[in-house]
């Protein structure tokens, strides 16, 4: 019993992340609610298979720790970008070779990882985060094309649902402030009942159980920008795995050598490709419950096994699925200003120790960030290059990614003047 209730906490901390971001992109590429209903449900079950890949450990996959993996916020400004410009069948043959490509890279990435320090990975954070905004401050107005847009009711129920999650977050310790976000959503939920805007048809006509279909979104598509950010996106997300692997290692008292990262990257590889098989999402190690087990003192495998199969079950029941999308598009705003300021943060975190210790570093960021943004907003200034270098210039996240790669070559690795600027070590800098 004790292990059970255990588990329920972990998934209660991720379970926020796990909706919001099959929430966010189907709304965004204006999917069915049946769609969209299948969508969370197979994030779910995905997110519990993935869980339980990473805690196994076998001399393939699986790093044998407490490790509890969900969808990453990293991906949806890129996934939207893809959906809205190539297709959802491009998402997801973009995922497929990003998975492919960390599990061909799993061996060799503790080389490559110091081509993406903490200000290559917090430029492309930040540059995500900031990109994101936009679509929150949409939702917050009831969603870009909406009658009611920016009515006074759907402006109350946004407001009203950030002022709660930022009291909530300001007045609570402990667990209750590691599920604000979801607190949060289900009283912004509530009130917009009483209000009348609910709508409970999807959950009427959703099933009480399903089976998952492979390809439910159709035949995957291929093209380069699209592969090439999500490639971006699992380097990135691998970098703040491997932070939550030696916190962890730490915690656990256990000693990580290089086949045991070489494990735990092969398994998040092998999370992707499901998730590109599935049609769900990339998966990567969650942060939140790590601070979750240090509050507990419990860092127990068994407990996060019976996380990733109680993940499994709920992805199998579309009805509980279903009650995630009657959330309001307002109320899903205001907490998506919560959720992606967050990601700034965190970007600004990871850039903020690295910018006071190097002018070069400052510069970096100046350009990438610039770049990434520029490109965003003024996605045509290169549409008369070549196609073979759009592919680096189309999509703001791979401009600004891109650039901030190449400076930090040029600044940082490149002998030359003795830069005054020590990088971190990759333990130090994500714990």
């Amino acid at each position: 019993m004790k292990t059970t209730t255990l588990g329920i906490q972990h998934l209660l901390a991720m379970y926020a992340g796990a909706i919001l971001v099959p929430l966010i992109v189907g709304d965004a590429l204006s999917l069915t609610s049946e769609q969209l209903t299948y969508l969370v449900a197979i994030d779910i079950l995905m997110c519990g298979i993935a869980t339980i890949l990473q805690v196994m450990k076998n001399r393939f996959f699986g790093i044998g720790l407490p490790v509890v993996l969900g969808c990453t916020f990293t991906a949806v400004g890129p996934m939207i970008a893809i959906g809205g410009k190539y297709g959802i069948s491009s998402i997801y043959g973009a995922i497929l070779v990003s998975g492919i490509f960390v599990i061909v890279i799993s061996k060799y990435f503790g080389k490559l990882v110091r081509f993406f320090p903490p200000v290559v990975t917090g430029i492309v954070v930040t540059t995500i985060g900031i990109t994101l905004i936009p679509v929150a401050i949409n939702n917050m107005g009831g969603g870009e094309g909406a009658a009611d847009f920016g009515s006074i009711t759907n402006i109350s129920l946004a407001f009203g649902t950030l002022a709660f999650i930022v009291i909530l977050y300001r007045f609570s310790t402990g667990f209750m402030r590691s599920i604000a976000i979801l607190i949060g959503l289900l009283g912004g939920t509530i009130v917009a009942g009483l209000m009348g805007k609910l709508n409970f048809a999807s959950v009427q006509e959703a099933g009480i159980v399903h089976m998952i279909e492979p390809l439910y979104f159709g035949t995957p598509t291929f093209h380069w920008t699209p592969i090439l950010t999500m490639i971006l996106v699992a380097m990135v997300s691998l970098v703040e795995s491997t932070g939550v692997y030696f916190a962890l290692g730490d915690m656990t008292e256990t000693e990580l050598k290089p086949k045991d990262l070489t494990r735990g990257y092969r398994a998040e590889g092998l999370a992707i490709l499901f998730g590109g098989i599935f049609n769900a999402f990339p998966y990567t190690a969650y942060s939140q419950n790590v601070g979750l087990m240090q509050m507990t003192g419990v860092k127990s495998r068994k407990v996060i096994l019976t996380t990733g199969i109680m993940l499994i079950i709920l992805g199998f029941v579309p009805k509980i699925a279903a009650l995630t999308t009657i959330i309001p598009t307002s109320v899903l705003g205001g907490a998506m200003v919560a959720m992606f300021g967050m990601v700034i943060a965190q970007g600004i975190k990871m850039l903020s120790k690295v910018i006071s210790a190097s002018p070069e570093n400052a510069m970096i960021v100046a350009c990438s960030i610039g770049m990434g943004l520029g490109v965003t907003v003024v996605p045509e200034i290169f549409a008369k290059l070549p196609d073979s270098i759009q592919i680096l210039t189309s999509n703001g996240i791979v401009a600004g990614s891109v650039t901030a790669i190449v400076l930090n070559i040029l600044f940082n690795m490149v002998p030359g003047k003795k830069n005054t600027y020590t990088e971190e070590p990759l333990v130090e800098q994500e714990v």
